[in-house]
């Protein structure tokens, strides 16, 4: 199960730098092709949201199979294995959630870039217009 988690950082990273590229300032002549390439990334990583879902199942079904550890009766290692586990679902539910908000804003910026380059565009022909 651990490919999966690392595809998972692996395209939250990429939506996370792509996201921090878009918004830099100073990068105007890189911005018309980088706004190209997001735009056709951004359907691909569309599929992120089923498997993100897909994983948090897991992790539902793994907390409710998990064997309870809450009394006395537990050894020190069985303790310490039920706390790595919580951890473990824990560092996983917050990496998908990351994935799932970089999506988001990575989709709602590559939206404003594109709106903002258009209305410029508008703008100088007005200008030339006059």
């Amino acid at each position: 199960m651990a490919l999966e988690w690392v595809m998972l950082g692996y395209a939250a990273g990429a939506e996370a730098i792509m996201l921090l590229l878009l918004t830099l300032p100073g990068l105007d002549p890189l911005r018309k092709g980088l706004i190209s390439v997001t735009r056709s990334l951004l359907k691909p990583f569309l599929s992120i949201v089923p498997f993100c879902l897909f994983l948090l199942m897991d992790i539902y079904w793994k907390y409710e199979t998990r064997p309870s550890c809450e009394s006395e009766s537990c050894s020190p290692s069985e303790h310490l294995r039920h706390q790595k586990s919580i951890m473990k679902s824990q560092r996983n539910a917050l990496l998908i959630a990351s994935a799932l908000v970089f999506y988001w804003l990575l989709y709602t910026v590559t939206g404003l870039v594109v709106k903002i380059d258009q209305l410029n565009k508008r703008i100088e022909k007005l200008k030339a217009q006059d």
